[in-house]
């Protein structure tokens, strides 16, 4: 292998490779996938000189350390935390330089769960389906990383970005979810779609890369009936027979059989990857 590479050598709780997912292939029954915080994702790589879809870590919680073979310039983003090279603070939130050998290691999140460590030249594992992502739910892409795992990486840009300020916005203290009706919104009661809009939830511990579960009041079904199987879109909010009302996520399955009372606009969903346990849910109705 090439020394352009880097070796894990602390994989933290989770950490996947992630890029822009793979689209398009619903009919085929895989799901999107991707960084679930696309624009933090993004901006990681372009503070790298990488394209905006390159391939970036994505860890989740208690980040992760990684030993390079050869000097290469980093970027972290996404939930604010310490980052050190050789035990020596460097920066969050910008392009940092990491000798060959040094050890660069991604805190814990200070707030929010998941950072995105870009690398120049992005991760250059076998991609599957047009995608360097690793989906958990169906089992595509790179396995979550390891101890000792060695990723490969590609050619960095020959000239540094040049960036002005790069403002982020910080882990939200309540999430708040703009919804438009689902399909199957007539198999609840009138009750049950003001309790979604009026009621306060809050994100349960439960959740994951495949959706962002909710503690609160549950909704109350006007058909009881069983839900033939049919197809599920990123931000569904689907409703399991517990009532709390589930958010798909990037690995969400393609189909369910539960009903669907409304659908999260995409552009929200990136707060919802940074949600921790216990932050306050709103979902507002935006009409149709």
């Amino acid at each position: 292998m090439t020394d352009h590479a880097v070796s894990v050598v602390r994989p933290g709780a989770l950490t996947t490779v992630q890029d822009s997912g793979r689209p398009g292939h619903a009919h085929l029954g895989v799901p999107r996938s991707g960084a679930l915080d696309a624009p933090a994702a993004a901006l990681a790589n372009r503070l790298v000189g990488n394209a905006t879809s390159a391939a970036v870590l994505e860890t989740t919680l208690d980040g992760c350390a990684l030993r390079p073979r050869r000097a290469l310039t980093v970027a972290v983003t996404g939930a604010p935390c310490s980052v050190t090279v050789d035990s020596r603070p460097v920066a969050w939130g910008a392009p940092v330089r990491v000798p060959a050998g040094a050890l660069l290691d991604v805190g814990r999140a200070r707030a929010g769960l998941r950072s995105y460590l870009a690398l120049a030249g992005g991760v250059e594992v076998e991609p599957v389906l047009g995608s360097r992502s690793a989906d958990l739910l169906s089992g595509l892409g790179p396995a979550r990383l390891t101890e000792g795992t060695v990723l490969p990486l590609g050619t960095p840009a020959t000239r540094p970005p040049v960036l002005g300020p790069v403002p982020h916005p910080a882990p939200p203290r309540e999430l708040v979810l703009p919804v438009t009706p689902g399909p199957r919104e007539d198999w609840f009661t009138d009750g049950a779609l003001r309790t979604l809009t009026r009621a306060r939830y809050t994100v349960s511990a439960a959740s994951n890369r495949i959706g962002l579960r909710t503690e609160g009041p549950p909704l109350e079904r006007a058909v009881t009936g069983e839900l033939p199987s049919e197809g599920l879109v990123l931000g569904a909010v689907q409703v399991p027979p517990d009532g709390r009302p589930v958010v798909f996520l990037a690995d969400h399955p393609t189909t369910g059989g539960y009903p669907v009372v409304a659908v999260v606009r995409t552009p929200a969903l990136a707060a919802a990857a940074q949600a921790v346990p216990g932050t306050p849910v709103r979902f507002v109705r935006t009409g149709h």
